[in-house]
């Protein structure tokens, strides 16, 4: 159950940032600002996902122990 929770999680992480990035590839960002705060979003994006994938690899091994 936690599997397909964090899989969940890190499935729906990777579909925002891919369409943030296809926005912002697609010059969806106005001006500058705009733009930082697209890149800040896919930033935050990528720091949850990082996260996600560390807590589940410290769950996988405390339950080898």
């Amino acid at each position: 159950m936690l599997d397909q929770a964090i899989n969940y999680l890190i499935k729906e992480l990777k579909e925002r940032e891919a369409n943030l990035l296809e926005s912002l590839g697609g010059g969806a960002a106005q001006d500058y600002a705009a733009y930082r705060e697209m890149c800040g979003n896919i930033r935050g994006l990528v720091f949850a996902q990082s996260l996600i994938s560390d807590l589940a690899k410290k769950m996988e091994n405390f339950d080898d122990e």
